[in-house]
C-alpha cells in the first residue's frame, strides 16, 4: 500500500478514532479467512469469481474499520456535489475528473450524479487538496490525527435511513509522492461511498490494505462491489446475512 503514514514508521500503521466516524486510511486492518467474511453456503450456480466478489463485498463495504457503528450497508441516496478547499493542484485535479467520471459511471444505477460545485452551500462534500496544517486550520478535529495519515476521510449519515448526508476528504500534497497522491484521492473519494474497510485480498484493489498496494485505477473487483451496493435491490441498512441474497441475483451482471 501506499505512504500514507508517518515516514518514521513506515510499516506501522494503525487505526485513529475520534467522534462522528472518523475514517483514516492506509492503517492496520486485521486479514480475515474466507470463514470469517463469508456467510451461508456459496450458491453452486455461481462461478468461482462471482462468490469471491461477494465474499469482497462484505469486506469493504459493511461497517468501518475499529468502529462502532453496526456492519450494514450505507450509501448516498442524493446527488454528491464537492466542494475543493487547499491548493489549485491541476495534476490532482485532471484525476479528480477521471475518478468522478468512473465512480458515475459505476452508480448510475442509483440516479445519482457526483459533481463539483463552487457553492460551499451547495455542497455536501468538502475535499482539500493541500498541507496538512492548512487542512486542520479548516477542520481543528483532525489535529490529532493529521500527523500520521496522508490521506484522511470523514463521514456523517443518518441513524434512521443509513444515508451519507455530509462528508470531509483530505489528500496530501507534500508527503507523498504524486503517485500516492493519485491513489489517496482515488480511495479516499471512493471510501465515502460506503466502502469503509480495506482488505489484503487483492493487490491490484483500491481498498488494498497492505503497503504495497499502489492502486490508481479500480480494479474488476472495485467494480463489482461499487456497483452492488448502488444497485435498486441493494437498500441501506443491510447485515451480511440480509445482503447475500440480494448480491447473489446481481452479482452476474457485474462479474
Amino acid at each position: 500500500m501506499g505512504p500514507k503514514n508517518q515516514k518514521r514508521s513506515m510499516r506501522i500503521f494503525r487505526r485513529l478514532h475520534i467522534p462522528m466516524l472518523l475514517l483514516a486510511s492506509f492503517v492496520l486492518v486485521q486479514a480475515c479467512s474466507d470463514s470469517e467474511t463469508s456467510v451461508g453456503p456459496i450458491d453452486d450456480e455461481l462461478s468461482d469469481e462471482q462468490s469471491l466478489a461477494i465474499t469482497y463485498f462484505k469486506e469493504v463495504a459493511l461497517g468501518f474499520e475499529f468502529e462502532n457503528a453496526s456492519e450494514i450497508t450505507r450509501k448516498w441516496d442524493d446527488d454528491v456535489k464537492i466542494y475543493l478547499g487547499g491548493e489549485r493542484n491541476e495534476g490532482l485535479l485532471q484525476e479528480l475528473d477521471i475518478v468522478i467520471d468512473d465512480l458515475n459511471e459505476l452508480i448510475a444505477e442509483a440516479d445519482i450524479e457526483i459533481t463539483v460545485t463552487p457553492d460551499t452551500l451547495e455542497a455536501n462534500v468538502y475535499l482539500f487538496i493541500g498541507k496538512a496544517d492548512d487542512f486542520v486550520n479548516v477542520y481543528p478535529p483532525a489535529a490529532s490525527n493529521i500527523d500520521q495519515n496522508f490521506g484522511l476521510f470523514y463521514t456523517w449519515f443518518s441513524n434512521v435511513s443509513n444515508t451519507f448526508t455530509q462528508a470531509y476528504v483530505f489528500v496530501d500534497t507534500v508527503r507523498p509522492e504524486p503517485l500516492n497522491q493519485r491513489h489517496l484521492l482515488r480511495e479516499e473519494l471512493t471510501q465515502i461511498f460506503g466502502f469503509g474497510k480495506d482488505s489484503p485480498r487483492f493487490q491490484d484493489s483500491i481498498f488494498q490494505s497492505r503497503y504495497s498496494g499502489v492502486a490508481t485505477e479500480f480494479s474488476e473487483y472495485d467494480k463489482a462491489v461499487i456497483q452492488m451496493l448502488y444497485h435498486p435491490s441493494v437498500s441501506t441498512g443491510l447485515n451480511s446475512l440480509e445482503v447475500d441474497p440480494r448480491l447473489r441475483d446481481i452479482v452476474a451482471l457485474y462479474i
